[in-house]
């Protein structure tokens, strides 16, 4: 069938963009990525747990199981990383699983997993901006009082179980009768790092390089500091919602892993990717690996894990319990630092997804255009940017996270099935990085990532439902009728001066 049709590999790209990153670069971009929002961040409601407005429990918290939760997460990471890592080394072109789902499954699927991809990108972004706010306002609160209705989304004001919280939507300022409620900073931080991308890769990467050595550090005094206020009290009962506690813990703090998913899209922008890609992948994931397990056992030894539900800086929020306050500052200093970081990585990939959609015709031309001297795909670099940001202004955290992971766990089910499919379709083709017990390891990391899916809540299922759904109707509208591979036109990349 047409619509399965597989695109060549090729040994090269057109080499529209330039070959600047080396191994250490990619495995600083890992970390940049991976450790940020979910430390951050969503550690807190994995630990606690999490209910809507109106008290009803959305997801179970792990409790101090929270470790177990980033064990079974980095689980099914590990698997997944292995399929990427061989497919990456085979098909060093920018997409991520876009371009392996190509080559792989065909072009319907890799339409799926590229609109898929674009959910996943821009979505888990507005989370990571969301979160830099609150570090933020953590951060300068005891100098500067920002007023409530600049720094608080609609949607989160909206969906908080707080009455306070709640109660903004009829005590802040109104516009034709509608709450104005926006988050300033969070749009602000968006909009530099887009700025800064624009620049060029090589000047994001050395930035990208200083925000990870920060971050290591500020983590490694969270780890000093609070080890030694940790009361074992705090770790019992051990995992108070069980073993289903653990599963939508995993769920959510899976969020934190999914960063390793933008290295695959710096393949056309990386010396020697054969070699490279893999060890950026793998070497950055177990890294960060151990770092979460860490933090992980520290901050569910310094606090009750029940109180951390409400804390929107869990860290901070820790160390102010346990009398750090100073120390507090420090850690929101970090955060901030850590969190531009991730938003550096993601905001870095999503436009290369874009990119090699339109460049195989899927999207529109104007999404693969080039800058002429940054050799960057700097028109879908500014779209995104402005979308993100936007976004950013009025929503919520929680349910990007959700809907962010579930994007990310379908687009690792489609990478370990597309290795495997390969591996029959083209046995002798040449493989820089091979999969050890590729069957198994495939199965096993499809299997583990639509188990974390399942532990999602369902509204969040509706919602990626309907956005593939109108990724459906896009490509029968456009797609389909443009497709490179099926027309057999060629795509203007090149951008006037």
């Amino acid at each position: 069938m047409k619509l399965f049709q597989r695109k060549p590999i090729a040994a090269e790209s057109d080499r529209l963009l330039v070959r600047v990153l080396g191994g250490g670069d990619l495995i600083m971009l890992a970390i940049g990525a991976v450790i940020g929002a979910g430390i951050f961040g969503a550690i807190g409601s994995a630990a606690a747990g999490q209910v809507d407005a109106a008290g009803h429990v959305i997801r179970v918290g792990a409790g101090p199981a929270l470790v177990l939760s980033f064990v079974l997460a980095a689980a099914a990471c590990a698997f997944a990383g292995l399929c990427y890592a061989e497919l990456a080394s085979m098909i060093p072109q920018a997409g991520s699983a876009y371009a392996y789902s190509y080559a792989t499954l065909g072009e319907i699927v890799a339409w799926i997993i590229g609109w898929d991809l674009i959910l996943e990108y821009a979505v888990g972004n507005v989370a990571v901006a969301i979160s830099w706010s609150d570090y933020f306002k953590s951060l300068v609160g005891d100098w500067v009082t920002m007023p409530v209705w600049l720094t608080t989304g609609y949607r989160t004001a909206l969906l908080s179980p707080d009455p306070a919280v709640h109660g903004l939507l009829r005590t802040v300022p109104h516009i034709a009768g509608i709450p104005l409620l926006i988050n300033l900073p969070a749009f602000t931080i968006v909009m530099l790092i887009t700025w800064l991308l624009l620049l060029g890769v090589r000047e994001s990467a050395r930035v990208n390089n200083i925000l990870v050595v920060v971050k290591l550090l500020v983590l490694g005094l969270f780890i000093v500091m609070g080890s030694q206020h940790i009361n074992t009290a705090n770790y019992h009962p051990f995992a108070p919602g069980g073993f289903k506690g653990i599963g939508q813990g995993a769920a959510i703090v899976f969020f934190a892993y999914i960063g390793f998913d933008a290295i695959s899209t710096a393949a056309e922008e990386t010396r020697n990717p054969q070699r490279n890609l893999p060890i950026g992948i793998l070497g950055g994931l177990a890294i960060c690996t151990v770092i979460y397990i860490i933090v992980g056992v520290v901050l569910t030894g310094m606090v009750p894990s029940s109180a951390l539900g409400s804390a929107a800086d869990p860290l901070a929020y820790a160390l102010k319990a346990t009398g750090l306050t100073s120390i507090a500052r420090i850690v929101s200093l970090g955060a901030v630092f850590s969190l531009s970081a991730v938003l550096l990585v993601f905001q870095y990939g999503q436009p290369r997804i874009f990119f090699a959609m339109a460049r195989d015709g899927l999207l529109p031309q104007w999404a693969a255009k080039v800058h002429p001297k940054r050799r960057i795909p700097h028109i879908t670099t500014l779209v995104t940017g402005l979308f993100v940001a936007t976004w950013a202004l009025i929503g919520d955290a929680g349910e990007t996270y959700d809907l962010t992971n579930i994007g990310t766990l379908f687009a690792f089910v489609l990478v370990c099935v597309g290795v495997m499919v390969l591996r029959r379709k083209e046995p002798d083709r040449p493989r820089p990085f091979r999969v050890p017990f590729v069957n198994a390891v495939g199965v096993i990391g499809a299997a583990l990532c639509l188990y974390l899916m399942k532990d999602l809540p369902g509204v969040t299922w509706i919602r990626f439902v309907v956005w593939l759904a109108i990724g459906g109707v896009l490509y029968a509208l456009y797609g389909y009728r443009h497709s490179v591979l099926r027309t057999g036109r060629e795509v203007m990349t090149e951008s006037l001066e």
